[in-house]
């Protein structure tokens, strides 16, 4: 591949200072541009070149990014898509601001989609067999971009075709507890189609977890208490408010892991072995459908059977009751039944993603990347295209300085427009699956911006700790939007804040789970990752996320009029997440920052002596051994620090900084157990790997003893248990030992 030749390649050694010490592999390639005269094997940040990019990133080029990537609707593998890849090829490869090179990718991966000919459709059948009534299978048009040939039909992609009918239940949330308290109240689940909500498990999982209890099929709508604060007039909805109109349908996919489905842990080429599709496991196991909340409150509101717990009422208007069926007294019949008839396909279909590449001046063999997706499920103008529209700014005024010939980075940037994310973090997936070794080798960092802007209140960052001090030194040094306001770093701890024993109050970082491009790098190759957005104020909105969020409702119009007039918001994550990426690149050591992960195992370490101590002990099984693995690792990290910041004070040796940095970068893959989680896939990372539990501490810990509290001493549950223990102490051992000198074994 053209950009791994172009980082590759090099003359292969730089002479420092007489000293004949090599550094690595890393130089400039042959045929490359000279780099900038200012080139040193100890360049370092330049702050005032930093303040500068800051002040170039412009609000009105952000908009018509917005304008243009937002337009039409941009389906991955559809013909505006590939019109959105020659785009980016295009800036990338411009002459007075692109970068140093810049290609595409294909990958021929399996996709899910309706049917053009038959769109899935949700009836009421009388007992007789007769079609009572048809609910809606497209959104209404309500703007006059909802109705185009190219708006995909709300539809749950993966699930599998079928026609089930049954009587009807509500299930809240569709988590397992909420269908065994069906099952606790009498309810016969066999046959059934289940009415569940957004929120509380996973798509996919709903249809998982009812299919567990005989249900045929299962339809998932948003309640306006979820998304609109329960509002639902049409003053309050879009297009006269943010809220999310009756007839919007989220969209998704319920397929349960990441990456192509048929080529995991393979690169999804044309050549590639692919498991047959039957054969292909994480697909729903029953058909499953997304529907409007007006469509949801007709079928609700008419419900028999006893009264829904009081967690599990909405805003719709009425009583929520269980079912099974239709009440009497109701608009629909006594004995009617639900029809879902579901037309999905699957079709293999070529992705891409698109790589922009600016080649370091001194480690050019040190990536950092940032990316965010292209794909959307319609227009997408708030995800993704808020978050491309943001990385083309960025890339646009280093692309000026590049080939201005004023600077050049001290580490190659990559810039990542990945394809297929919506259908499951398909492109970011396949090229960590590609490029696997030559990855964890040699990227420092990955930065994501998907979502930028989702309203205009706060910064909103998750993150692994490392990266917590980088981010707060470039938020400190930028203003949050609007005239004389606070910095991005205060008005972000005045809305998201934790106390720290070392800080005292500080902003708080979120973990990095699996919903967005970050997931394979921090998961399956252990590179710190950082995801920022700007958000609402929580303590203003009970919304679990933006209300048009996956519908046809997300709009150019929905960002500019209600998110962020005058994209004052994108600029402040454009200024933030560019100042962190030349943090990044250019510092001479890196701005990664070991001893933070201490406070994070030391609460972890808390939480498990808190919670899970007693039980443990009753097992006669010790937390001792994590104890000393948790504090020798304090030690190591926090000599690490001071090492480091005694060669800043001094005359830095090149070596010795190479060393260091790669100690820095490193860490996290130490972290990494490839066999800690079998029923897991591309889960590798033994701190923030998915936790079932509500304990929070160490996930395979947690999740093992969760399972095994109810099960007899001596059995396989609790000797898991004991193996878990053992691999969190492994990696803690194994990361103490990465952070001590290089020269100890």
């Amino acid at each position: 591949m053209q950009w791994v030749k172009l980082l590759g390649l090099g003359l292969g050694a730089a002479a420092l200072l007489g000293l004949g010490i090599i550094l690595g592999h890393f130089a400039i390639p042959k045929g490359a541009d000279a780099p900038a005269p200012s080139t040193s094997v100890l360049q370092d940040l330049d702050l005032e070149l930093l303040k500068a990019v800051m002040g170039q990133l412009d609000t009105s080029k952000i908009r018509e990014n917005l304008w243009e990537l937002s337009r039409q609707p941009h389906l991955a593998s559809s013909p505006r898509d590939e019109a959105l890849v020659q785009l980016l090829l295009s800036r990338w490869r411009d002459s007075e601001s692109g970068l140093d090179s810049a290609e595409r990718t294909e990958y021929e991966v399996l996709l899910s989609f309706p049917s053009q000919e038959q769109p899935n459709l949700v009836e009421v059948v009388g007992p007789t067999g007769d079609i009572l009534h048809t609910y809606h299978p497209k959104e209404e048009n309500v703007t006059g971009e909802q109705g185009g040939p190219d708006v995909v039909q709300p539809y749950a992609a993966y699930a599998p075709p079928g026609t089930p009918q049954g009587l009807l239940v509500y299930a809240y949330q569709g988590k397992e507890e909420d269908f065994k308290e069906l099952q606790e109240q009498g309810i016969n689940l066999e046959g059934t189609i289940a009415l569940t909500r957004y929120g509380g498990a996973g798509r996919g999982d709903k249809a998982v977890n009812a299919a567990k209890y005989g249900v045929a099929g299962v339809l998932v709508y948003t309640d306006p208490m979820d998304i609109n604060d329960g509002q639902s007039l049409p003053s309050q909805t879009f297009p006269n408010s943010w809220g999310l109109p009756p007839s919007g349908v989220e969209r998704g996919s319920y397929y349960k892991y990441f990456g192509d489905p048929v080529t995991p842990y393979l690169p999804a080429h044309h050549s590639s072995f692919r498991v047959d599709h039957s054969n292909a496991s994480g697909f729903p196991p029953i058909p499953a459908q997304p529907i409007g909340f007006q469509d949801a409150k007709d079928l609700l509101c008419n419900l028999n059977g006893t009264l829904a717990p009081s967690a599990w009422q909405g805003a719709l208007g009425c009583e929520y009751r269980l079912g099974p069926g239709f009440r009497s007294s109701g608009s629909l019949s006594d004995g009617s039944q639900v029809k879902m008839s579901v037309y999905n396909r699957l079709e293999l279909r070529n992705s891409s993603n698109v790589l922009g590449i600016i080649r370091g001046a001194v480690e050019p063999d040190r990536y950092v990347l940032y990316g965010n997706h292209r794909d959307s499920w319609v227009h997408g103008a708030v995800d993704p295209s808020s978050g491309t529209a943001v990385l083309l700014e960025i890339s646009r005024v280093l692309g000026t300085l590049l080939k201005k010939g004023t600077w050049r980075p001290r580490r190659s940037i990559v810039f990542a427009s990945w394809g297929a994310e919506e259908f499951g973090l398909i492109g970011s997936t396949e090229f960590t699956e590609e490029f696997f070794s030559k990855l964890q080798e040699r990227t420092v960092a990955y930065i994501n911006v998907d979502v930028a802007v989702m309203a205009n209140a706060t910064l909103r960052v998750l993150g692994t700790p490392p990266v917590q001090s980088v981010v707060f030194s470039a938020t400190k040094e930028i203003d949050s939007p609007g005239p004389s306001g606070p910095s991005i770093y205060d008005n972000w701890k005045r809305h998201f804040n934790r106390s720290s024993q070392v800080y005292g109050t500080v902003p708080s970082l979120g973990s990095l789970g699996a919903g967005s491009d970050y997931a394979p790098f921090i998961h399956f190759l252990g590179i710190s990752s950082v995801d920022m957005t700007y958000t609402y104020d929580p303590s203003k909105t009970s919304a679990r996320i933006y209300p048009t969020y996956h519908t046809a409702f997300d709009t150019f119009d929905y960002m500019e009029k209600f998110l962020d007039p005058g994209f004052s918001s994108h600029q402040a994550v454009a200024r933030t997440a560019g100042n962190v990426l030349l943090r990044l690149s250019d510092s001479l050591f890196l701005p990664l920052n070991v001893s933070d992960y201490s406070e994070v195992l030391h609460s972890f370490l808390r939480a498990a002596q808190q919670e899970l101590g007693n039980l443990l002990q009753q097992h006669n099984i010790s937390l001792g051994p994590l104890v000393t693995a948790v504090e020798k690792f304090a030690v190591a990290a926090s000599a690490l620090d001071q090492h480091v910041s005694a060669q800043r004070k001094g005359s830095p040796d090149p070596l010795q900084v190479r060393m260091f940095n790669d100690q820095l970068m490193l860490l996290e893959r130490a972290f990494l157990n490839s066999r800690a989680f079998p029923e897991e896939r591309y889960y590798s990372h033994v701190l923030w790997a998915p936790r079932s539990s509500s304990v929070a501490t160490f996930p395979g810990l947690a999740n093992a003893c969760y399972r095994a509290k109810d099960t007899d001493a001596g059995s396989e549950a609790w000797a898991e248990v004991q193996r878990q223990l053992s691999i969190v102490v492994a990696a803690l051992e194994g990361a103490t030992a990465t952070l001590r000198p290089v020269a100890e074994l």
